[in-house]
């Protein structure tokens, strides 16, 4: 008898376990390569190439979380640029409120200019709030936000699209015109796609969309990216 108890409380702990795993994110949030699997991940803010030059707090893995509305609409957007040779990746999905207080924080902090030339070069770091680039609420944190680009299925190269991901200036604009006819093109060829799909795009961040009509469009979630 105490044999068999002590199994099935082994076995109702193994449930608990599991269960408790696949609850790391809230109802209506998933894993957005459970639903796109060859879907490029690159979490910028889990990394040390981006404008703060620092993993960003509430950043513990590469794993890109969206709301599930959010997942299928990318997917169809995949499935068209598979067409093509295409494929998306993503540089950042869901986003922390932590993550945002740490960009606050640092933007007041302005002898920190450690990535200046590369990510803001023209614009002064306590000119960040003025001008627009950092704010206390991110639409990332609502969850059907997304940062993405295209590159080649095969190789993984990145289209140039005539400027670098989060770079702060004019040169990041949709519509801008300083650039090539190619890049030019790219752009276009992304904006077209991701907006066939569902999504509307920030006219002055060549990479940012989010999706029409999105689930949560008023409550900015705090849990970790993990």
């Amino acid at each position: 008898m105490k044999i068999k108890i002590v199994i099935l409380a082994s076995f109702v702990l193994c449930l608990f376990l599991t269960n408790q795993k696949k609850q790391t994110i809230p109802e209506g949030f998933v894993y957005a390569t459970d639903v796109i699997p060859d879907l490029k991940v690159e979490l910028r803010y889990f990394s040390t190439n981006n404008f703060v030059g620092d993993t960003i707090q509430g950043y513990h893995a590469n794993k890109l979380i969206v709301t599930k509305p959010t997942a299928l609409a990318l997917k169809q957007v995949q499935e068209e640029l598979l067409k093509q040779n295409l494929c998306l990746k993503v540089f950042d999905g869901y986003r922390p409120q932590q993550a945002v207080n740490h960009f606050m924080v640092w933007a007041k902090q302005w002898n920190d200019t450690l990535n200046k030339q590369q990510f803001y070069p023209d614009v002064k770091k306590k000119h960040l709030f003025r001008e627009g680039y950092i704010a206390s609420k991110s639409g990332h944190s609502r969850g059907s936000t997304l940062d993405v680009t295209i590159v080649n299925a095969e190789t993984y190269e990145e289209l140039d699209m005539g400027s670098p991901y989060d770079f702060f200036g004019e040169a990041s604009w949709v519509d801008y015109q300083g650039i090539s006819d190619s890049q030019k093109s790219n752009r276009q060829l992304l904006q077209k796609v991701m907006l066939k799909h569902g999504f509307r795009n920030y006219s002055k961040e060549w990479w940012h969309f989010t999706l029409r009509n999105e689930p949560y469009p008023k409550t900015y979630f705090n849990f970790p990216v993990k």
